[in-house]
Protein backbone atom coordinates (compact mmCIF):
# COMPACT_ATOMS: atom_id res chain seq x y z
CA UNK A 1 0.00 0.00 0.00
CA UNK A 2 1.77 3.76 -0.91
CA UNK A 3 2.20 5.76 1.79
CA UNK A 4 0.77 9.19 1.58
CA UNK A 5 4.22 10.49 -0.16
CA UNK A 6 3.65 7.57 -2.64
CA UNK A 7 0.36 8.98 -3.70
CA UNK A 8 -0.60 7.72 -7.22
CA UNK A 9 -0.94 10.60 -8.72
CA UNK A 10 -4.64 11.18 -10.85
CA UNK A 11 -4.76 11.92 -14.60
CA UNK A 12 -6.11 15.84 -13.94
CA UNK A 13 -2.60 16.18 -11.55
CA UNK A 14 -0.54 14.82 -14.48
CA UNK A 15 -2.08 16.63 -17.44
CA UNK A 16 -2.36 19.99 -15.31
CA UNK A 17 1.70 19.18 -14.79
CA UNK A 18 2.05 18.26 -18.16
CA UNK A 19 0.89 22.09 -19.23
CA UNK A 20 3.59 23.23 -17.73
CA UNK A 21 5.98 22.26 -20.14
CA UNK A 22 3.81 22.68 -23.18
CA UNK A 23 3.82 26.48 -21.68
CA UNK A 24 7.70 26.58 -21.73
CA UNK A 25 8.00 24.92 -25.05
CA UNK A 26 5.38 28.10 -26.89
CA UNK A 27 8.61 29.75 -25.92
CA UNK A 28 11.79 28.01 -25.57
CA UNK A 29 11.21 26.15 -29.26
CA UNK A 30 10.98 29.45 -31.24
CA UNK A 31 14.63 29.78 -29.60
CA UNK A 32 15.85 26.41 -30.03
CA UNK A 33 14.96 25.90 -33.97
CA UNK A 34 14.51 29.57 -35.11
CA UNK A 35 16.55 31.95 -33.19
CA UNK A 36 19.85 31.76 -35.16
CA UNK A 37 17.85 31.92 -38.25
CA UNK A 38 16.20 35.24 -36.68
CA UNK A 39 19.48 36.62 -35.69
CA UNK A 40 21.23 35.75 -39.01
CA UNK A 41 18.58 36.20 -41.91
CA UNK A 42 16.30 39.15 -40.25
CA UNK A 43 18.29 40.83 -37.54
CA UNK A 44 21.59 40.99 -39.15
CA UNK A 45 23.91 39.61 -36.85
CA UNK A 46 26.46 37.34 -38.19
CA UNK A 47 26.47 34.01 -37.33
CA UNK A 48 29.90 33.91 -35.51
CA UNK A 49 28.11 36.71 -33.25
CA UNK A 50 25.10 34.59 -32.47
CA UNK A 51 27.27 31.53 -31.89
CA UNK A 52 29.18 33.24 -29.62
CA UNK A 53 26.16 35.13 -27.62
CA UNK A 54 24.33 31.64 -27.22
CA UNK A 55 28.28 30.68 -25.65
CA UNK A 56 28.67 33.31 -23.29
CA UNK A 57 25.17 32.91 -21.63
CA UNK A 58 26.56 29.84 -20.39
CA UNK A 59 29.32 31.13 -18.56
CA UNK A 60 26.21 33.18 -16.54
CA UNK A 61 24.21 29.69 -15.99
CA UNK A 62 27.03 28.41 -14.21
CA UNK A 63 26.34 30.41 -11.35
CA UNK A 64 22.64 30.91 -12.18
CA UNK A 65 21.35 27.28 -12.56
CA UNK A 66 23.04 26.14 -8.74
CA UNK A 67 21.95 29.53 -7.07
CA UNK A 68 18.50 28.86 -8.00
CA UNK A 69 18.24 25.59 -7.03
CA UNK A 70 20.02 26.49 -3.98
CA UNK A 71 17.33 29.16 -3.18
CA UNK A 72 14.65 26.93 -4.33
CA UNK A 73 15.72 24.27 -1.66
CA UNK A 74 15.75 27.31 0.95
CA UNK A 75 11.45 28.65 -0.39
CA UNK A 76 8.64 27.68 1.94
CA UNK A 77 5.60 29.00 1.40
CA UNK A 78 1.78 27.82 1.75
CA UNK A 79 2.43 26.57 -1.25
CA UNK A 80 5.25 24.74 -1.20
CA UNK A 81 8.85 25.24 -2.71
CA UNK A 82 8.71 25.19 -6.34
CA UNK A 83 5.05 25.87 -6.87
CA UNK A 84 5.61 29.44 -6.71
CA UNK A 85 8.01 30.11 -9.39
CA UNK A 86 5.41 29.66 -11.83
CA UNK A 87 2.85 31.76 -10.27
CA UNK A 88 6.31 34.12 -9.79
CA UNK A 89 7.70 33.67 -13.33
CA UNK A 90 5.59 33.64 -16.24
CA UNK A 91 5.15 37.10 -16.83
CA UNK A 92 8.64 38.25 -16.73
CA UNK A 93 9.27 34.71 -18.96
CA UNK A 94 6.87 35.75 -21.68
CA UNK A 95 8.06 39.49 -21.50
CA UNK A 96 11.15 38.44 -22.10
CA UNK A 97 10.42 36.68 -25.01
CA UNK A 98 8.45 38.84 -27.07
CA UNK A 99 11.92 41.31 -26.60
CA UNK A 100 14.02 38.44 -27.55
CA UNK A 101 12.00 38.44 -31.06
CA UNK A 102 12.22 42.61 -31.16
CA UNK A 103 14.41 44.19 -33.81
CA UNK A 104 15.03 47.45 -32.88
CA UNK A 105 16.47 49.89 -35.09
CA UNK A 106 20.22 49.74 -33.82
CA UNK A 107 23.73 49.64 -35.57
CA UNK A 108 25.72 46.60 -35.98
CA UNK A 109 26.93 46.67 -32.41
CA UNK A 110 24.14 48.02 -30.28
CA UNK A 111 22.42 44.71 -32.45
CA UNK A 112 24.95 42.27 -30.69
CA UNK A 113 24.30 44.22 -27.48
CA UNK A 114 20.53 43.93 -27.67
CA UNK A 115 20.47 40.68 -28.54
CA UNK A 116 23.07 39.13 -26.11
CA UNK A 117 21.25 41.41 -22.86
CA UNK A 118 17.65 40.13 -24.09
CA UNK A 119 18.90 36.89 -24.49
CA UNK A 120 21.23 36.46 -21.08
CA UNK A 121 17.44 38.02 -19.39
CA UNK A 122 15.19 35.51 -21.13
CA UNK A 123 17.42 32.24 -19.84
CA UNK A 124 18.01 33.37 -16.55
CA UNK A 125 13.94 33.47 -15.80
CA UNK A 126 13.96 30.25 -18.17
CA UNK A 127 15.75 29.28 -15.34
CA UNK A 128 13.82 30.80 -12.49
CA UNK A 129 10.73 28.61 -14.11
CA UNK A 130 11.71 25.75 -15.62
CA UNK A 131 14.21 24.45 -12.81
CA UNK A 132 11.55 24.68 -9.65
CA UNK A 133 8.81 23.48 -12.57
CA UNK A 134 10.82 20.22 -12.97
CA UNK A 135 11.68 19.54 -9.37
CA UNK A 136 8.10 19.86 -8.62
CA UNK A 137 8.02 16.37 -10.34
CA UNK A 138 10.26 14.92 -7.90
CA UNK A 139 7.71 16.07 -5.00
CA UNK A 140 4.44 15.13 -6.48
CA UNK A 141 5.66 11.81 -5.36
CA UNK A 142 8.04 9.59 -4.17
CA UNK A 143 7.24 6.43 -6.34
CA UNK A 144 9.49 6.34 -9.37
CA UNK A 145 7.59 4.36 -11.99
CA UNK A 146 4.96 7.09 -11.24
CA UNK A 147 7.25 9.62 -11.57
CA UNK A 148 8.10 7.98 -14.88
CA UNK A 149 4.53 8.21 -15.80
CA UNK A 150 4.12 11.76 -14.60
CA UNK A 151 7.04 12.51 -17.17
CA UNK A 152 5.69 10.53 -20.47
CA UNK A 153 2.53 13.13 -19.79
CA UNK A 154 4.82 15.91 -19.13
CA UNK A 155 6.81 15.07 -22.43
CA UNK A 156 3.49 14.17 -24.30
CA UNK A 157 2.86 17.63 -23.86
CA UNK A 158 6.14 19.38 -24.07
CA UNK A 159 5.57 17.95 -27.90
CA UNK A 160 2.25 18.79 -28.54
CA UNK A 161 4.35 22.61 -27.68
CA UNK A 162 6.90 21.97 -30.43
CA UNK A 163 4.46 20.30 -32.51
CA UNK A 164 2.27 23.64 -32.04
CA UNK A 165 5.49 25.79 -32.55
CA UNK A 166 7.31 23.90 -35.40
CA UNK A 167 4.15 23.52 -37.49
CA UNK A 168 3.34 27.02 -37.70
CA UNK A 169 6.05 29.58 -36.75
CA UNK A 170 6.77 30.23 -40.67
CA UNK A 171 2.92 30.62 -41.54
CA UNK A 172 2.35 32.78 -38.51
CA UNK A 173 5.33 35.29 -39.05
CA UNK A 174 4.50 35.60 -42.68
CA UNK A 175 0.95 35.95 -41.72
CA UNK A 176 1.18 38.43 -39.29
CA UNK A 177 4.86 39.94 -41.51
CA UNK A 178 3.01 40.47 -44.09
CA UNK A 179 6.49 40.46 -45.76
CA UNK A 180 8.12 42.25 -42.81
CA UNK A 181 9.58 38.84 -41.26
CA UNK A 182 10.74 41.42 -38.18
CA UNK A 183 7.04 42.24 -37.42
CA UNK A 184 6.03 38.87 -38.01
CA UNK A 185 8.60 36.92 -35.41
CA UNK A 186 7.69 40.00 -33.13
CA UNK A 187 3.87 39.12 -33.26
CA UNK A 188 3.70 35.53 -33.09
CA UNK A 189 6.37 35.83 -29.88
CA UNK A 190 3.16 38.05 -28.58
CA UNK A 191 0.78 35.33 -29.36
CA UNK A 192 2.65 32.42 -27.88
CA UNK A 193 4.05 33.86 -24.67
CA UNK A 194 0.00 34.67 -23.73
CA UNK A 195 0.01 31.29 -23.79
CA UNK A 196 2.41 30.19 -22.24
CA UNK A 197 1.27 32.42 -19.05
CA UNK A 198 -1.93 30.88 -19.30
CA UNK A 199 -0.87 27.53 -18.90
CA UNK A 200 1.86 28.07 -16.42
CA UNK A 201 -1.49 29.70 -14.09
CA UNK A 202 -2.93 26.54 -14.91
CA UNK A 203 -0.03 24.07 -14.14
CA UNK A 204 0.09 26.17 -10.71
CA UNK A 205 -3.33 25.78 -9.82
CA UNK A 206 -3.71 21.80 -10.48
CA UNK A 207 -0.50 20.21 -8.68
CA UNK A 208 0.52 19.79 -5.44
CA UNK A 209 4.24 19.04 -3.50
CA UNK A 210 4.25 16.00 -1.18
CA UNK A 211 7.72 15.03 -0.30
CA UNK A 212 9.69 16.89 1.59
CA UNK A 213 13.38 16.89 2.57
CA UNK A 214 14.37 14.88 6.50
CA UNK A 215 12.67 16.67 9.01
CA UNK A 216 16.16 16.53 10.94
CA UNK A 217 18.09 18.23 7.95
CA UNK A 218 19.09 21.49 8.98
CA UNK A 219 20.98 23.86 6.11
CA UNK A 220 23.79 23.39 5.07
CA UNK A 221 24.85 24.66 1.78
CA UNK A 222 28.56 22.93 1.67
CA UNK A 223 27.29 19.76 3.07
CA UNK A 224 24.53 19.93 0.03
CA UNK A 225 27.23 20.55 -2.61
CA UNK A 226 29.77 18.06 -1.56
CA UNK A 227 26.81 15.80 -1.44
CA UNK A 228 26.23 16.75 -4.92
CA UNK A 229 29.64 15.77 -6.12
CA UNK A 230 29.99 12.66 -4.36
CA UNK A 231 25.95 11.48 -5.81
CA UNK A 232 28.30 9.60 -9.35
CA UNK A 233 24.87 8.46 -10.94
CA UNK A 234 23.97 12.57 -10.60
CA UNK A 235 27.33 13.27 -12.03
CA UNK A 236 26.74 10.85 -15.28
CA UNK A 237 23.63 12.28 -15.71
CA UNK A 238 24.73 15.49 -15.70
CA UNK A 239 26.83 14.92 -18.77
CA UNK A 240 24.45 12.42 -20.40
CA UNK A 241 22.11 15.79 -20.32
CA UNK A 242 24.87 18.31 -21.44
CA UNK A 243 25.56 15.91 -24.53
CA UNK A 244 22.22 15.19 -25.13
CA UNK A 245 21.62 18.60 -25.57
CA UNK A 246 24.65 19.70 -27.49
CA UNK A 247 23.59 17.09 -30.15
CA UNK A 248 19.65 18.30 -30.54
CA UNK A 249 20.88 21.83 -30.45
CA UNK A 250 22.98 21.85 -33.41
CA UNK A 251 20.39 19.37 -35.56
CA UNK A 252 17.54 21.90 -34.51
CA UNK A 253 19.05 24.88 -35.06
CA UNK A 254 21.00 23.87 -38.38
CA UNK A 255 17.55 22.72 -39.67
CA UNK A 256 16.08 25.36 -41.28
CA UNK A 257 19.29 26.19 -43.10
CA UNK A 258 19.32 22.82 -44.41
CA UNK A 259 16.20 23.28 -45.90
CA UNK A 260 16.22 26.93 -47.31
CA UNK A 261 19.56 26.58 -48.72
CA UNK A 262 20.44 22.39 -49.20
CA UNK A 263 16.69 21.30 -50.30
CA UNK A 264 15.39 24.81 -51.68
CA UNK A 265 12.06 24.44 -49.71
CA UNK A 266 12.56 26.82 -46.88
CA UNK A 267 9.07 25.86 -45.57
CA UNK A 268 9.68 22.25 -46.20
CA UNK A 269 11.36 22.66 -42.24
CA UNK A 270 7.76 22.89 -40.70
CA UNK A 271 6.15 19.60 -42.11
CA UNK A 272 9.64 17.86 -40.89
CA UNK A 273 9.67 19.06 -37.54
CA UNK A 274 5.80 18.06 -37.50
CA UNK A 275 6.77 14.51 -38.77
CA UNK A 276 9.64 14.35 -36.38
CA UNK A 277 7.35 15.55 -33.15
CA UNK A 278 4.51 13.00 -33.69
CA UNK A 279 7.09 10.41 -34.24
CA UNK A 280 8.42 11.60 -30.04
CA UNK A 281 4.64 11.92 -29.38
CA UNK A 282 3.95 8.27 -30.52
CA UNK A 283 7.04 7.12 -28.59
CA UNK A 284 7.21 8.42 -25.72
CA UNK A 285 4.38 6.42 -24.08
CA UNK A 286 6.64 3.80 -24.65
CA UNK A 287 9.34 5.07 -21.65
CA UNK A 288 7.88 3.91 -18.95
CA UNK A 289 6.52 0.03 -19.97
CA UNK A 290 10.04 -0.34 -21.46
CA UNK A 291 11.64 0.84 -18.31
CA UNK A 292 10.06 -1.18 -15.67
CA UNK A 293 11.05 -4.34 -18.67
CA UNK A 294 14.12 -3.68 -19.17
CA UNK A 295 15.54 -0.90 -16.67
CA UNK A 296 15.94 2.66 -17.30
CA UNK A 297 19.69 2.40 -17.68
CA UNK A 298 19.35 -0.02 -20.34
CA UNK A 299 16.74 1.65 -22.49
CA UNK A 300 18.65 4.75 -22.39
CA UNK A 301 21.33 3.26 -23.73
CA UNK A 302 19.56 1.01 -26.59
CA UNK A 303 18.33 4.45 -27.32
CA UNK A 304 20.98 6.52 -27.96
CA UNK A 305 22.94 3.86 -30.01
CA UNK A 306 20.06 3.40 -32.16
CA UNK A 307 18.61 6.56 -32.15
CA UNK A 308 22.43 8.06 -32.90
CA UNK A 309 22.76 5.87 -35.96
CA UNK A 310 19.59 7.09 -37.41
CA UNK A 311 20.98 10.52 -37.44
CA UNK A 312 24.02 9.38 -39.16
CA UNK A 313 22.20 8.20 -41.98
CA UNK A 314 20.09 11.50 -42.87
CA UNK A 315 23.73 12.63 -44.27
CA UNK A 316 22.97 10.02 -47.33
CA UNK A 317 20.09 11.68 -48.79
CA UNK A 318 20.19 13.88 -51.86
CA UNK A 319 17.94 17.46 -51.99
CA UNK A 320 15.26 15.13 -53.94
CA UNK A 321 15.33 12.35 -52.15
CA UNK A 322 12.57 13.63 -49.49
CA UNK A 323 10.88 10.05 -48.48
CA UNK A 324 14.42 8.88 -47.50
CA UNK A 325 14.68 12.10 -45.17
CA UNK A 326 11.55 12.30 -43.59
CA UNK A 327 11.74 8.21 -43.18
CA UNK A 328 15.08 8.56 -41.37
CA UNK A 329 13.75 11.25 -39.39
CA UNK A 330 10.68 9.54 -38.22
CA UNK A 331 13.04 6.78 -36.91
CA UNK A 332 14.95 8.69 -35.31
CA UNK A 333 13.02 10.38 -33.46
CA UNK A 334 10.44 7.82 -32.57
CA UNK A 335 13.84 5.54 -31.38
CA UNK A 336 14.61 8.55 -29.04
CA UNK A 337 11.42 9.65 -27.84
CA UNK A 338 11.50 6.26 -24.45
CA UNK A 339 14.44 8.36 -23.54
CA UNK A 340 13.47 11.77 -23.14
CA UNK A 341 11.10 11.30 -19.96
CA UNK A 342 13.87 8.58 -18.52
CA UNK A 343 16.66 11.38 -17.85
CA UNK A 344 14.01 13.85 -15.32
CA UNK A 345 12.92 10.57 -13.82
CA UNK A 346 16.55 9.71 -12.95
CA UNK A 347 17.29 12.78 -12.10
CA UNK A 348 14.42 12.21 -9.66
CA UNK A 349 16.02 9.10 -8.44
CA UNK A 350 19.48 10.45 -7.69
CA UNK A 351 17.73 13.22 -5.57
CA UNK A 352 16.32 9.75 -3.90
CA UNK A 353 20.05 8.63 -3.80
CA UNK A 354 21.41 11.82 -1.91
CA UNK A 355 19.09 11.56 0.71
CA UNK A 356 19.07 7.49 0.86
CA UNK A 357 22.85 7.85 1.13
CA UNK A 358 23.58 10.88 2.69
CA UNK A 359 20.24 11.23 4.49
CA UNK A 360 19.85 14.87 3.09
CA UNK A 361 17.60 16.31 0.42
CA UNK A 362 18.32 18.52 -2.45
CA UNK A 363 15.94 18.50 -5.12
CA UNK A 364 16.34 21.43 -6.68
CA UNK A 365 19.95 21.56 -6.45
CA UNK A 366 20.08 18.51 -8.21
CA UNK A 367 17.75 19.53 -10.68
CA UNK A 368 19.66 22.47 -11.54
CA UNK A 369 22.16 20.03 -13.54
CA UNK A 370 19.06 19.39 -16.00
CA UNK A 371 18.58 23.13 -16.52
CA UNK A 372 22.01 23.69 -16.77
CA UNK A 373 22.38 20.54 -18.65
CA UNK A 374 19.68 21.82 -20.88
CA UNK A 375 20.68 25.56 -21.36
CA UNK A 376 24.67 24.63 -21.82
CA UNK A 377 23.87 22.16 -24.32
CA UNK A 378 21.77 24.82 -26.03
CA UNK A 379 24.52 27.20 -25.70
CA UNK A 380 27.52 25.28 -26.50
CA UNK A 381 25.45 23.36 -29.57
CA UNK A 382 24.19 26.91 -30.42
CA UNK A 383 27.54 28.25 -30.54
CA UNK A 384 29.00 24.95 -32.53
CA UNK A 385 26.20 25.96 -35.12
CA UNK A 386 27.31 29.45 -35.44
CA UNK A 387 30.62 28.92 -35.63
CA UNK A 388 30.20 26.16 -37.93
CA UNK A 389 28.23 28.02 -40.60
CA UNK A 390 31.36 30.62 -40.56
CA UNK A 391 34.08 27.62 -40.75
CA UNK A 392 32.05 26.42 -43.97
CA UNK A 393 31.85 29.97 -45.62
CA UNK A 394 28.36 30.19 -44.78
CA UNK A 395 26.44 34.01 -46.82
CA UNK A 396 22.90 34.59 -45.39
CA UNK A 397 20.49 34.66 -48.25
CA UNK A 398 22.90 33.95 -51.11
CA UNK A 399 23.54 30.31 -52.59
CA UNK A 400 25.39 28.73 -51.29
CA UNK A 401 29.45 27.02 -51.90
CA UNK A 402 29.29 22.87 -51.98
CA UNK A 403 31.92 23.44 -49.09
CA UNK A 404 28.93 25.25 -47.24
CA UNK A 405 26.13 23.12 -48.53
CA UNK A 406 28.26 19.86 -47.15
CA UNK A 407 28.87 21.62 -43.48
CA UNK A 408 25.02 21.93 -43.37
CA UNK A 409 24.45 18.13 -44.15
CA UNK A 410 27.54 17.23 -41.66
CA UNK A 411 25.38 19.43 -38.98
CA UNK A 412 22.11 17.79 -39.20
CA UNK A 413 23.30 14.19 -39.44
CA UNK A 414 26.74 12.71 -38.74
CA UNK A 415 27.85 15.53 -35.48
CA UNK A 416 24.81 14.99 -33.98
CA UNK A 417 24.51 11.22 -34.78
CA UNK A 418 28.03 10.40 -32.93
CA UNK A 419 27.65 12.76 -29.92
CA UNK A 420 24.47 11.13 -29.11
CA UNK A 421 25.68 8.00 -29.42
CA UNK A 422 28.76 8.21 -26.51
CA UNK A 423 25.83 8.96 -24.26
CA UNK A 424 25.82 5.18 -23.92
CA UNK A 425 29.58 4.95 -22.90
CA UNK A 426 28.46 7.14 -20.00
CA UNK A 427 25.56 5.68 -19.13
CA UNK A 428 27.45 2.07 -19.03
CA UNK A 429 28.54 3.34 -15.33
CA UNK A 430 25.35 4.28 -14.12
CA UNK A 431 24.72 2.82 -10.61
CA UNK A 432 21.13 3.31 -9.95
CA UNK A 433 19.23 -0.24 -11.64
CA UNK A 434 16.00 -1.63 -10.62
CA UNK A 435 16.73 -2.97 -7.66
CA UNK A 436 18.65 -0.18 -5.80
CA UNK A 437 15.29 1.88 -6.97
CA UNK A 438 13.02 -0.41 -5.26
CA UNK A 439 15.57 -0.59 -2.46
CA UNK A 440 15.88 3.14 -1.60
CA UNK A 441 11.99 3.55 -2.16
CA UNK A 442 11.24 0.85 0.69
CA UNK A 443 13.96 2.58 3.24
CA UNK A 444 13.04 6.11 2.50
CA UNK A 445 9.59 5.11 3.32
CA UNK A 446 10.26 3.74 6.36
CA UNK A 447 12.22 6.81 7.84
CA UNK A 448 9.64 8.57 6.52
CA UNK A 449 7.12 6.79 8.22
CA UNK A 450 9.25 7.17 11.60
CA UNK A 451 9.36 10.67 11.52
Amino acid sequence: MMSKNSTKLTIKEKIGYGLGDTASHFVWDMVGFWILIFYTDTFGISAAAAGTIMLIARFWDMFSDPLMGIIADRTNTRWGKFRPYLLWMALPYSVLAVLTFTTPDLGPTGKVIYAGATYLLLMTVFTAINLPYSSLGAVMTSNSYERAGLNSYRFIFAFAGQFIVTGTALYLANYFGKGNMAQGYQYTLILFAAISFILFMITFKTTRERVAPPREQQKNLKEDIKNLFRNGPWVILFFVGIISFVMFALQNLSIAYYFKYYIGKEQSVQLFNVIGTVALILGIPFSKPLAKRFGKRNVYMASSLISGLFFILLYIPGNDNMYSIYILNILAKFTYAPAVPLLWTMLADTADYSEWKFRRRATGLVFSAATFAQKAGWGIGGALAGWMLALFKFVPNMEQTATSLTGIKLMISVFPGILYMSCAILLYYYAIDQKTCLEMEKDLEHRRAKN
